[in-house]
């Protein structure tokens, strides 16, 4: 990588993270005040005033400070023009926007900045906890300026998983023994982040996740010493035509054997 690279992934980094704290005050400010909601994707999604607001916010900042970078965000009509772009924004406005509007604080905005199907400067805000998740491809990933790493439990100890419950159950009887599984975190972005942090020892994502709920949180996640790889043990890869993903796992690259092997079944089924 050249020093042009590393200056322009710092560039990169400090122009996101003002993107996303604007966009994060933005949409705290219709936190808890019954904002006006819409449904999409056939009615299964929810999507409100502050979605729409903080994605303004976020492309009023980004898109005319790098004209030349592709954009991709859950609130904006996808284009497939973006494939066209070697560089491009991915964007979550507001990733867990149920918890956000049934008032739980655990939300956050998420922009990543990708190249070549890779993230190379990720963050994550959560204005409502006062988290700020920062990471470029060659630097620490850091919580409110301080470096985080994943957990280092060992084999048998008890592990910090969020998971459905179904997955759970088909895991073997004494790797369950193993396991707590944590209340759901209704933002994938911040599941990831907390697997980054250390406060969970891991995470397996449903199938139909998208480019922009993962892409900032695999990067800081991948800087702490983890990894989000789909049940194959390969990384992800943005940018593609079709960006939502398969079943996936993300943990601390030392766990990430032991539970693909749980997953085994799932991969072969």
């Amino acid at each position: 990588m050249s020093d042009r690279d590393v200056a322009g992934q710092g560039s990169d980094l400090e122009l996101i993270v003002e993107a996303a704290r604007q966009a994060g005050e933005i949409a705290l400010g219709f936190f808890r005040q019954s904002p006006e909601v819409w449904w999409k994707n056939e009615g299964r999604s929810p999507v409100s005033a502050a979605d729409f607001a903080a994605n303004e916010k976020l492309a009023s900042i980004l898109r005319p400070a790098r004209p030349d970078y592709g954009w991709l965000s859950e609130e904006t009509d996808d284009d497939a023009e973006r494939l066209s772009h070697g560089t491009l924004f991915v964007v979550d406005p507001i990733d867990g926007t149920r918890g956000f509007l049934s008032g739980l604080e655990l939300w956050c905005v998420s922009v990543a900045v990708v190249t070549d199907g890779r993230p190379t400067a990720g963050v994550l805000y959560a204005p409502a906890l006062q988290e700020l998740f920062v990471a470029t491809a060659d630097g620490p990933a850091l919580k409110n300026g301080e470096p985080i790493v994943v957990s280092a439990r060992r084999e048998r100890d008890i592990h910090r998983l969020a998971t459905a419950e179904d997955m759970l159950n088909s895991f073997d009887a004494d790797f369950r023994k193993t396991i707590e599984r944590v209340k759901h975190v209704p933002s994938l972005a911040l599941r990831l982040a907390m697997v980054a942090d250390g406060r969970l020892e891991g995470t397996i994502v449903k199938r139909n996740s998208h480019d922009w709920d993962l892409a900032a949180a695999d990067l800081i996640l991948e800087r702490a010493g983890g990894a989000l790889v789909d049940l194959s043990g390969h990384p992800l890869t943005y940018n593609r035509p079709d960006v939502s993903h398969g079943e996936l796992c993300g943990a601390p690259a030392a766990r990430l054997p032991e539970f693909l092997r749980q997953l085994s079944h799932r991969r072969n089924g």
